[in-house]
């Protein structure tokens, strides 16, 4: 396994091709993700933005929106701010889930095939940070590598285990998605209370939850 930071640095060149014509789904769920976006919505959080690529039709559709976007890769960083010069965009090369990001500071935020390398215990942790950080009637868009069924996760989880990468805390690129029903249940043990499945296709999948 590739620490996540060093794997998405040696592929920074053929990122953009690979996620738009290699993962199925992907390129019809950058622009959904875009046009479910509330119309009010002016300042917006990005987790693991990487190069930008759900920033072009969301720039397309608000062109003078504030994005505040991290992620751990600093080369991927570099190409998203050369894709965007002049917008109103705030890149932080951190750790998300050691970010601070504020108390009612956003109207909406994103995460695109992020949060599949991740325990259910952190990603809660994280959700209930992030519904903190959304004003009232703020929306949380997820797109993500999510599974069909209970014996999936469970078999990505275990080989992450047998692999060691449970142990140490460090951050590896390898897969562990969940299924829906799991991602409901954490987004509602964050204070979610409404959600909906906006778009499926093979395994990418589009979840909207809502602050009310």
């Amino acid at each position: 396994m590739e620490k996540m930071a060093d794997f998405f640095a040696a592929r920074v060149e053929g990122y953009d091709e690979h996620m738009l014509g290699e993962v199925e789904g992907c390129r019809e769920a950058y622009a959904k993700m875009a046009s479910r976006l509330p119309e009010c919505t002016a300042n917006l959080l990005d987790l693991g933005c990487g190069t930008g690529l759900e920033l072009e039709p969301i720039f397309k559709r608000f062109p003078d929106i504030c994005v505040t976007g991290i992620d751990l890769t600093e080369e991927m960083l570099d190409k998203c701010r050369e894709k965007f010069p002049g917008k109103r965009l705030e890149l932080i090369c951190g750790d998300y889930f050691q970010s601070d990001f504020g108390v009612e500071k956003f109207d909406a935020a994103v995460s695109f095939q992020t949060m599949h390398h991740f325990s259910k215990s952190r990603k809660t942790a994280l959700y209930r940070r992030l519904w903190k950080s959304l004003k009232p009637g703020g929306v949380y868009l997820e797109c993500d590598y999510m599974v069909d069924t209970q014996a999936e996760e469970d078999k990505w989880f275990a080989e992450f285990r047998r692999l060691g990468g449970a142990e140490n805390g460090e951050f590896y690129h390898f897969d562990t998605p969940c299924t829906v029903e799991n991602q409901l249940k954490m987004y509602a043990d964050a204070g979610f209370l409404h959600a909906e499945t906006a778009y499926r296709a093979g395994n990418t999948t589009l979840l909207i939850v809502y602050k009310e």
